[in-house]
């Protein structure tokens, strides 16, 4: 897993403690910082999916260019939400949290170890993952099927997701 010249990536953003906003721009402005050719969709928010019982969640997706491998972009972006205080060790698996950052996609890859699988696993049924995606890259495909995402979030019902605020972050 080396890192091209520089590889586009999709990296999606999600919270739901705290202001939910602001958790948003502290993660943005930490990415972008190392990213070139940064772009960010707009905000939604989504009714939790897997867990109900819990706020609502601001999520948002970011696509960059960056000279990480996958391994050192999954680090840079585990330790910007342990930074901002998620505690991976002591939290419910899909439950709140202060900030979520998954890697979408790393150019072309199709990566699946232990720490990492790229696509992301999850990508095929989050409408607050497809959505955001299709909003910055309407023609973006499925690097291991090679189907457009837009086939993928056509299939889904809808799971409560409305814009929640422009491109201001």
């Amino acid at each position: 897993m080396k890192a091209l010249l520089e590889a586009q990536v999709y990296l999606s953003l999600g919270t739901n403690i705290g202001n939910r906003k602001m958790n948003l721009m502290e993660a943005v402005t930490s990415i972008k910082k190392n990213f070139s050719n940064f772009s960010i969709s707009r905000i939604y928010e989504t009714i939790p999916l897997y867990i109900k019982d819990q706020p609502q969640f601001l999520n948002c997706v970011v696509r960059g260019e960056t000279t990480k491998t996958p391994i050192e972009l999954l680090d840079f972006v585990q330790n910007i939400e342990q930074k901002m205080g998620r505690d991976r060790k002591n939290v419910v698996n899909k439950g709140p949290r202060i900030i979520d950052i998954d890697i979408l996609l790393y150019h072309d890859e199709i990566i699946s170890t232990d720490r990492l699988h790229i696509p992301h696993p999850g990508i095929y049924e989050r409408q607050f993952v497809l959505v955001p995606l299709l909003e910055l890259e309407p023609e973006i495909k499925d690097p291991k099927t090679g189907y457009p995402f837009s086939i993928f979030l056509d299939k889904l019902e809808n799971q409560g997701i409305s814009v929640y605020a422009g491109k201001d972050l």
